[in-house]
């Protein structure tokens, strides 16, 4: 299983995850909001400000400090220790 580090020694599964966006707009405001009012809201910024909302197959919605570029890069680099 392929984890990927979403900061703070926080790491999810690279297979589950589905998305990776800014939290600003509002649909993903909702979908927050959401998750947290049914109990599939995971949050990984330890106090932090969001920067990153992490949609999960499994229906789970984490939060992170990182930003999704820093979240993309992180992937890409496991991919790249993994494969080589």
């Amino acid at each position: 299983m392929k984890l990927i580090n979403i900061g703070y020694g926080n790491l999810v599964s690279a297979e589950r995850l589905l998305a990776v966006v800014s939290p600003d707009s509002a649909p993903i405001k909702r979908i927050v909001q959401d998750s947290r009012e049914i109990g599939m809201l995971i949050d990984a910024t330890y106090g932090r400000k969001t920067k990153s909302v992490l949609i999960m197959d499994t229906g789970h919605t984490v939060l992170s400090a990182l930003a999704p570029e820093a979240i993309s890069a992180r992937a890409e680099t496991e991919e790249g220790a993994q494969h080589g």
